[in-house]
């Protein structure tokens, strides 16, 4: 099954909420509102299927997920910028609905066989080789019809969890 788009109602509740939560709106009385504050950010599912939207959403919300991927050739073919640090965004779950607030720490951008383990296990993965066969077929479909090659350029991101904060280990 496929994940459910956003719920927008449901997002900016969240937003509400979240950006009170972090601390966003602490200076709006001296400063006025910032555009971090008061912009909601992008809302989006990890994955394809509502099934792998809700089990990574999982992994993040227990701070086993920190970071992700993707093609550069997907930013490239949907003319969008690359995330930079300090970007938020709101995860979702598979049925639309918000259950985290992330913000991207470090963008890096490498060739797809110089990924290493360490990057694998921030997403979560068993190990390097698991990931690589993971991702492989779905970076390629991301920038179909090009084929897979090991230097494909991959977008590697690593986030904190804002809210809710994931339990301590």
């Amino acid at each position: 099954m496929e994940t459910t788009p956003p719920d927008d109602v449901a997002i900016e509740l969240f937003w509400a909420e979240a950006r009170k939560v972090v601390g966003l709106t602490r200076l709006d009385v001296i400063v006025g509102t910032s555009d971090t504050a008061s912009l909601t950010p992008p809302a989006w599912s990890f994955g394809e299927t509502a099934e792998q939207a809700d089990e990574l959403v999982g992994l993040v919300l227990a701070g086993d997920r920190t970071a992700t991927s993707s093609a550069l050739g997907e930013w490239e073919a949907e003319d969008e910028d690359l995330p930079r640090p300090g970007d938020l965004a709101i995860v979702c779950d598979g049925a639309g609905l918000p259950r985290a607030l992330v913000r991207t720490d470090v963008v890096t951008v490498v060739p797809f066989d110089e990924v290493d383990a360490e990057h694998a296990r921030a997403e979560g993965a068993a190990s390097l080789d698991s990931w690589r066969r993971e991702h492989r077929d779905h970076l390629t479909a991301a920038v179909a019809p090009r084929q897979f090659a090991p230097d494909m350029p991959v977008v590697l991101e690593r986030f904190t969890v804002l809210h809710p904060r994931p339990p301590r280990p």
